[in-house]
């Protein structure tokens, strides 16, 4: 039991206070070292035997409460132990790191056992209540959401169902949101799906393991869901696509965990986690309340600077974790974007402690975070001299052989601010604008040939020439990413691009399964005209067309006219969200993924909407119509 852990020290403590009253039992600093957190999951100081020896215990009063204080050599706090209520016996343990309180075990109803343990200072917010005294959390009354990721984690490692089950959103907590009755229900089904979906994660997955560590936890801004949002009766304040970054034995893996909702002082999952290959590809979907893009996290491939001995590098990292926290705390983007900037910085500060270090590998992943962290705030106009502190950057790194991969990084996301930048000017010259953009990009690809961002500059370059109308141009690209870089992503993509720009007078094939489950098979629908429309629910100008689909399918479908939707919606429940909402009177094709499905790398579709018109032989006979000339593709062939 957690009280035989205890029994000593409140014998050594108890004697403590009593010698103050005359006494002359004194414990040693080495006796009071010698007890540990209640909670298994605190960093705190522990001296060496050697350091113990020189490690002093002295009586002290705080206020009201009497107490005693264990400080190493150097005169740092190590341990505090207090008598808050003076009937002699110890209610509160506190644990010291680097001379800062990290935790405290609380025994607040002075029975000699502690009921509260409390995350401190550099150590967290969790505040966790334990009712019956054995040691274990059995609520949370305060925790953050990137806490909550790291709970999960914890719960996966330790197969413990139980300490899940204490992040999850409630049945009371879903009453309390104040959501309408719709919503309230989908959450709920969601909320009662997940603690079988965790047990079946936990039995299958191979990637967490005793040795793994929670290491990062990555998220746009959160969002407000605004009182009236389907009927609900209060503000509602959630992350979506929250990502969680695992450490075993300095291999990173991200841990997609979903969606989190704030319940008073508390984050709450909603979803059990997923590990699997596609579990960053999911989030890129949106979430159960919002569609928002999934955050740009780049995993490290080696340990980050996390050695005891490397104390500069231990206070930057504290400090990012501190600006990560104020960053998504912050009220306005005003405020957000002096964060980013502060956090620029600290990033390049690391990069800096890591070449001290000699660690080329930790600098190239910390510049390359930097090299993120400023293209995205660039874009978002968040950091104006963004782009010059790039190029700064690319010139720092120079061209020697070995920094051939780190340029090649940061110079495209450079190009990428650049553009992004240019766009948001007044009196924007757009097509001098895009001039530019395929000139730079054309220049990165033969400067770089075999950079890892390569394949998506010369995708980018064949969709522009697509656009411009430069088929031929376009095919060219498609062609050479197929040829020079087959086994990645934009290789599918590209043949996909070929395929559909030479499929006018060719059968089309499609194949899949839709959102109720039905199988589907194009060769099925021989004898009707046939639109295949390719959309998503988080696509506006898709939106604005059904509207106009369902007038054209009413007023066609008597003359064998049939439509066939392909969402590329990531999510399915977004889908089917809209569609209970939104009934639409065609089958709507689905797989994970979205605009990197399957069904969207077959043809290779690039933009949304995209719409191909197959006649009665099942051959393509325009492969990008568009709703407006819709109506008189169908008169001439249903005439």
């Amino acid at each position: 039991m957690q009280f035989s852990r205890f029994t000593a020290l409140f014998s050594i403590v108890a004697a403590m206070l009593a010698g103050d009253a005359g006494m002359a039992a004194t414990p040693t600093a080495a006796q009071a070292l010698k007890l540990r957190p209640v909670q298994d999951d605190v960093e705190y100081t522990t001296p060496t035997a050697a350091e113990m020896a020189k490690c002093t215990i002295e009586a002290a009063k705080f206020g009201q409460a009497t107490g005693w204080i264990v400080r190493d050599e150097a005169g740092s706090i190590l341990r505090r132990f207090l008598d808050t209520n003076a009937n002699n016996v110890v209610d509160q343990w506190c644990y010291y790191h680097n001379g800062l309180e990290v935790y405290r075990d609380i025994d607040l109803n002075h029975n000699g056992k502690a009921d509260q343990h409390r995350w401190l200072g550099t150590g967290g917010t969790r505040w966790g209540i334990d009712r019956n005294e054995d040691g274990t959390i059995d609520l949370w009354k305060v925790i953050s959401a990137e806490e909550v990721t790291a709970e999960v984690i914890r719960a996966i490692q330790q197969r413990d169902a139980g300490r899940f089950a204490r992040v999850l959103l409630s049945s009371a907590d879903i009453k309390s949101l104040g959501l309408g009755a719709k919503r309230g229900a989908q959450l709920a089904d969601k909320v009662k799906a997940a603690p079988a979906a965790f047990a079946a994660l936990v039995r299958s997955q191979k990637v967490i393991t005793r040795s793994t560590k929670w290491a990062d936890f990555g998220a746009t801004r959160p969002g407000i869901v605004p009182l009236g949002t389907d009927g609900s009766t209060a503000d509602l304040t959630v992350y979506e696509n929250v990502v969680a970054v695992t450490d075993t034995d300095g291999k990173f893996q991200q841990v997609f965990i979903g969606t989190l909702v704030q319940v008073g002082q508390q984050w709450r999952v909603v979803d059990a986690p997923q590990i699997d290959a596609g579990a960053a590809t999911a989030a890129t979907g949106g979430g159960f309340f919002f569609q928002v893009s999934a955050p740009n996290i780049q995993v490290p491939t080696a340990r980050p600077l996390t050695s005891p001995a490397d104390e500069k590098a231990q206070k930057l990292l504290a400090q990012l974790e501190k600006l990560d926290q104020q960053t998504a705390a912050a009220a306005t983007p005003e405020a957000q974007a002096k964060l980013v900037v502060s956090r620029a910085d600290v990033l390049q500060q690391l990069a800096a402690a890591a070449a001290e270090n000699n660690d080329a590998e930790n600098q190239g992943n910390w510049l390359r975070q930097l090299a993120d962290t400023i293209s995205v705030a660039v874009q978002t106009g968040g950091m104006p001299d963004g782009v010059e502190r790039l190029a700064t950057l690319v010139k720092t790194i120079g061209d020697k052989p070995a920094n051939k991969d780190l340029a090649a990084y940061v110079r495209f996301r450079q190009l990428a601010a650049e553009y992004g930048q240019s766009l948001q000017q007044p009196n924007a010259d757009y097509a001098k604008i895009q001039a530019d953009w395929l000139k730079n990009l054309e220049g990165y690809v033969k400067q770089y040939p075999a950079g890892a961002d390569t394949a998506e500059a010369m995708l980018q370059l064949g969709f522009s020439q697509e656009h411009a109308g430069n088929e031929n141009a376009a095919k060219d690209w498609y062609a050479k990413i197929a040829d020079q870089f087959p086994k990645s992503n934009s290789a599918q993509k590209s043949a996909g691009a070929i395929t559909r720009l030479e499929s006018v007078g060719k059968q089309m094939r499609l194949r899949g399964t839709t959102v109720t489950g039905s199988k589907i098979d194009l060769a099925t629908y021989r004898g009707k005209v046939v639109l295949i429309h390719y959309w998503a629910t988080w696509s506006q100008p898709c939106l604005t067309d059904l509207s106009v689909l369902k007038d054209i399918q009413a007023k066609y479908a008597r003359d064998h006219f049939a439509i066939v939707g392909v969402s590329l919606d990531a999510n399915k429940d977004d889908l089917r969200r809209y569609l209970t909402q939104n009934r639409l009177p065609w089958p709507q094709l689905h797989e994970e993924g979205g605009l990197d499905s399957r069904l969207a790398n077959e043809l290779g579709i690039l933009t949304l909407p995209t719409m191909l018109l197959v006649d009665r032989r099942g051959r393509v006979i325009n492969r990008n119509v568009d709703v407006g000339g819709l109506d008189g593709e169908l008169k001439k062939l249903l005439r």
